[in-house]
């Protein structure tokens, strides 16, 4: 089914467009990724395909049957309702279905009934109250009571989030959903339901997201914004970025050729008299394209800045026995670290754990219960912190950043200006005059983030900096975080900037203690699915070896498989049943089992191993992942050849 057509659709603000004529087309299914800089207009098309703003020129064409659902990066609500109103309106269709459903019941019609049910049939609300809890409880949704005006930030996005589910689940056939930046204010493993969630429904997207991770798993096509055109990819994040370099290399190839020919017609122009012909004044309008190709510059989000920043002594930074708490509610519970110079640590944990107050007390913003916290003389912090920008007068850009320096010194000598720091950082000239509050949500973090690399910090903490951060910024930070020398300490849901900045993990829990894992967040995930799956087939054994002891009236202890031998040994003793093939299938399984068993624990405690190379860890857990499979194949042979034991 076709659902949306655009032929050459314009905006513009001002001299420069948004986008220029640009052409798409959107059928039932299809899962597209809108990516641009911030400011170039991914928010103003979602609102143009949404009914909310119109396009300058061009034909928008939307089927007649869909119903367009915008996910927006700021939700308006009704402030004075509860959470639970703003979710469930009184013109719901569930709702209403629901109501004629409970009135004809109770008035005993049958013809009534036979509507009421037929219409819950087809809206299928019987399954409405099970799915609406799985969205509010995986979204962290539980005081439903509460006045709009009274939550934070984060909990309004997840507000908005639920009632747009709930909506494109229930109310519509056939929904266009448009998300812009769905994943901000979302840990990690909510970021991971909403993906499983958005690839088991029937629903056709256009989304607005940095979570490169979360694109790859959801999306198959993207659309790039980019100088007032759009470039279409099939395939994932990777494919985009070959892609694009390869269309990047094509271009600067045809722009250096014009730039030969404007050489030679530009010499022309000058020979030439002040009577034209006609022939030459066909070649003298062609110059004036050529000049234009010849002028054009390709944006290029690659940076590379040695920063000389202030020596790292010896002594950096060490926490000992530290506690905190509020009330009830423990976040440290004795945490004892000691900094080591150019480390990169990760920091992961549910939201409300306590993660943004670990790093107010390791700068002294706030105090700890007890412990000791020792900072060394030459630590420069750098916070980023998710307030935002702090702007107390509406002035330009540059005028703004030049009230921290004028000048940014480099590692190998000399400086950067003002203006060519902030270019470097995707602000072109035109844009470094521009007014403080005339800037987008994520040119403003863009700016923040600038404004504390510009101050040379040689331990930097960044809290959420992804947020609301386009992807050509994205790359800029992690080009430079990775030439960094300092120390790093980040706090992020983004799992690709994770993995690729990282080298250890603080892992938070609600109960105040912190675990501190070697490794990047994907090889995390893999350990933590391990324990999972570990614990799972422990209980199975031994439910299993319960129900044996019931039927049977022996017991078989299985716990792990390097415990299972003398079991083993001792069945094949008292086998009646099975054959010589299978006895000695048998034992040689409990053998199997007991080397496996042994080699991943030996891999586990190389993972716990801080100092561990990358490639060996990377490889450990490669292998851990190889054993678990092994084991699950074998142990469900052993007890087939169990029962005819």
């Amino acid at each position: 089914m076709h659902y949306v057509s655009a032929e050459g659709l314009t905006k513009s603000y001002g001299i420069t467009p948004l986008f220029d004529s640009i052409s798409f087309h959107i059928n039932e299914g299809d899962k597209i990724a809108l990516v641009a800089r911030n400011g170039v207009g991914k928010s103003t098309l979602l609102n143009i395909l949404a009914g909310k703003e119109n396009p300058d020129e061009g034909k928008l064409w939307i089927h007649k049957d869909i119903t367009v659902a915008l996910l927006e990066q700021d939700p308006k609500f009704e402030e004075d309702k509860s959470v639970l109103e703003n979710i469930f309106h009184s013109q719901h269709p569930i709702m209403l279905a629901t109501q004629q459903y409970e009135s004809a019941s109770d008035s005993g019609e049958s013809e009534a009934m036979m509507k009421a049910m037929t219409r819950m049939d087809e809206l299928n609300a019987w399954k409405f109250e099970a799915k609406v809890k799985e969205i509010l409880g995986r979204l962290n949704i539980h005081h439903l009571q509460h006045k709009m005006n009274e939550l934070s930030g984060g909990q309004r996005k997840r507000v908005a989030l639920a009632k747009t589910l709930v909506d494109i689940g229930f109310e519509h056939k056939h929904t266009l959903l448009m998300m812009d930046e769905p994943t901000n204010h979302l840990d990690v493993e909510m970021i991971e339901w909403l993906e499983h969630f958005l690839n088991q429904e029937n629903v056709t997207l256009l989304l607005v997201s940095h979570d490169r991770y979360f694109l790859d798993a959801v999306c198959d096509e993207i659309w790039e914004l980019e100088q007032s055109n759009m470039y279409v990819y099939k395939g994932n994040y990777e494919n985009y970025l070959e892609r694009k370099s390869a269309r990047l290399e094509s271009e600067q190839a045809s722009i250096d050729k014009a730039r030969n020919e404007y050489r030679k017609e530009l010499e022309w122009m000058r020979k030439q008299p002040k009577a034209r012909t006609t022939k030459s004044k066909s070649r003298q309008d062609n110059f004036y394209e050529v000049e234009a190709r010849a002028k054009q510059k390709i944006a290029d989000a690659q940076v590379q800045l040695q920063v000389k920043m202030t020596r790292l002594g010896g002594k950096i930074a060490e926490m000992k026995k530290v506690y905190k708490s509020y009330g009830d509610k423990t976040i440290l519970k004795g945490f004892s670290y000691t900094f080591t110079k150019a480390e990169r640590i990760g920091i992961i944990g549910k939201n409300g754990v306590g993660k943004s107050t670990f790093l107010n007390i390791l700068q002294g913003i706030e105090q700890a219960d007890s412990g000791k916290i020792n900072i060394g003389d030459t630590v420069v912090f750098g916070n980023f912190s998710q307030q935002g920008l702090e702007i107390k007068d509406n002035i330009r850009v540059i005028e703004y950043v030049k009230t921290f320096a004028e000048n940014f010194p480099l590692a190998k000598g000399g400086s950067l200006s003002t203006a060519q720091f902030l270019e470097l950082f995707l602000f072109p000239p035109e844009k470094q005059f521009t007014y403080l509050n005339s800037l987008s949500g994520g040119e403003k973090k863009r700016l923040q983030l600038l404004t504390i690399l510009f101050r040379n910090p040689n331990f930097l903490i960044l809290d959420e900096p992804t947020n609301d951060l386009d992807l050509p910024t994205l790359g800029v930070l992690e080009n430079f975080l990775q030439d960094y020398q300092g120390c790093i300490l980040i706090v992020s849901h983004d799992r690709y900037f994770m993995d690729r900045l990282v080298d250890h993990l603080f892992v938070f829990s609600s109960d105040g203690n912190i675990k501190d894992f070697p490794g990047n967040y994907s090889q995390y995930r893999i350990w933590q699915k391990e324990i999972v799956k570990k614990e799972e087939e422990i209980r199975d054994k031994e439910q299993w070896a319960r129900n044996k002891d019931e039927n049977s009236g022996y017991t078989v202890q299985v716990t792990q498989a390097t415990t299972t031998i003398g079991n083993c040994q001792q069945a094949v003793r008292n086998s009646k049943k099975a054959g010589f093939k299978e006895k000695r299938e048998f034992e040689l399984l409990q053998k199997e089992l007991a080397e496996l068993g042994q080699e991943k624990l030996k891999l586990e405690e190389q993972l716990s191993n801080s100092k561990l190379p990358f490639e060996q860890l990377n490889e450990a857990s490669r292998r851990i992942a190889e054993i678990s499979s092994l084991l699950d194949e074998k142990e469900m042979r052993w007890l087939e050849l169990s029962e005819l034991m």
